[in-house]
């Protein structure tokens, strides 16, 4: 898969946090092959994605949250052609009977050990016909489709995830981002921005969450640096709390995109830089937080905004023309830093991490620029780029495995106590 391929593949539109919308997406498309209403929902799932749609509001369902409105809403009220948009525009006078369904013990969630990190299995009964979807790997990738135990749809994951392997390297990605043609996916970055300034705005503007987007701003009102991230962390606290907005995702997360894509887009909006300079930037940006979440995967333990933060400033630094140097060493300080911030689902404190990475990687570009870089041998900084990224994404995958499953058991005493 080529660059222009992946970012047509990855940079798609979700309507609400991407975990319960993979929800309500493989619910809506069980219901389609069921060609019923279900009397009964099961649904078999990965801790990630437990730990993922656990806490947050899913949008259109007017403050609820969790697993079983998900599965509920994307089977009754989900138009499964519409992928993670699934939930946009349902029939808000029904939630009462998402309600009742769920209150009388008819969604069922359990645990399944030795799966990927993102999967989801959804079975739907009426009557004596069962449907099955199971979705693996990324949100909308479904792997099987089954009616009455008959296989209707089976696809070879092994094979898939081959054809879709993208070849990375700093180098080639600051080489497409400066000389490649990516008119193809100029009108997927105008939805970009367009979606994720809207959604950061709409958090500036209104209370959502914890608001701390907006009181960031407050707070430091004169400085530019700032207020991009509180802008950004805006976004997360309109997209965390079920804001009725779509946001073009990044590493299949909206936080992610948001992260990415927003600080740049003012950057430019700010300094009255050239759209064609923008798109260039955003497509940097948006290959570099792919490329740092490639071997990590869609979901783990590691919060992934700090790899979008590290991409989104070294965004800035590109769109500024500063030398290759500068921007390899700005995404090597700053993930030197934040690596290990862990993920504990999606929720409104997730704006604040948003804060953090930010200004994590602000002050790993102005190291970077005054010559202060941290040097191969401090922790886990490598020497050079490539070898830094890999090391972080092995500390991610596996040595913060056993994190998450620490992560997920305290979640769920939490959520018992």
């Amino acid at each position: 898969m080529n660059y222009v391929e992946c970012l047509k593949h990855e940079m798609i539109a979700a309507f609400g946090c991407t975990e319960p919308i993979a929800l309500a997406y493989a619910a809506a498309k069980a219901k389609e092959v069921l060609s019923a209403n279900p009397e009964k929902i099961v649904a078999r799932l990965s801790g990630n994605m437990i730990k993922n749609a656990n806490s947050v509001k899913v949008p259109g369902t007017e403050g609820r949250k969790g697993i079983a409105i998900s599965l509920a809403a994307g089977a009754f009220l989900g138009d499964a052609s519409k992928t993670l948009q699934v939930l946009e525009n349902l029939d808000k006078t029904r939630l009462p009977e998402m309600d009742a369904f769920i209150a009388d013990g008819k969604v069922t969630v359990e645990l399944v050990p030795g799966v990927p990190n993102l999967y989801i299995e959804v079975e739907e009964y009426c009557g004596s016909d069962v449907a099955k979807v199971v979705i693996e790997d990324s949100h909308t990738n479904i792997t099987l489709i089954e009616k009455n135990k008959k296989e209707i749809f089976k696809k070879n994951c092994e094979k898939a995830e081959k054809e879709e392997k993208v070849d990375f390297s700093f180098e080639k990605i600051y080489d497409f981002a400066k000389n490649g043609n990516y008119d193809e996916i100029k009108p997927i970055l105008d939805k970009e921005i367009e979606y994720n300034t809207a959604i950061a705005e709409e958090g500036m503007k209104n209370e959502w969450g914890s608001s701390i987007g907006r009181i960031l701003l407050k707070n430091n009102p004169g400085s530019f640096s700032e207020t991009m991230t509180a802008y950004a962390a805006a976004g997360s606290d309109a997209r965390m709390s079920g804001c009725e907005l779509p946001v073009v995702i990044n590493s299949g997360s909206g936080n992610q995109g948001i992260t990415v894509s927003v600080p740049i887009i003012m950057y430019a909006k700010e300094f009255q830089i050239e759209k064609e300079e923008l798109y260039s930037a955003l497509v940097f940006a948006n290959l570099i937080g792919l490329y740092l979440k490639q071997r990590i995967g869609k979901l783990s333990a590691y919060c992934g905004v700090v790899s979008a933060s590290s991409a989104s400033i070294a965004g800035i630094a590109f769109l500024k023309k500063e030398d290759p140097e500068i921007i390899k060493a700005t995404v090597s300080n700053s993930l030197a830093v934040n690596s290990g911030l862990i993920c504990d689902g999606a929720k409104p404190s997730c704006a604040m991490k948003i804060a953090s990475s930010l200004r994590n990687a602000i002050l790993a570009y102005e190291q970077a620029k005054a010559n202060k870089s941290f040097e191969p041998g401090d922790g886990i900084v490598m020497a050079d780029i490539e070898k830094t990224i890999a090391a972080v994404s092995r500390i991610a995958k596996d040595g913060m495995k056993s994190t998450d499953e620490v992560i997920l058991k305290e979640m769920i005493a939490a959520k018992n106590k």
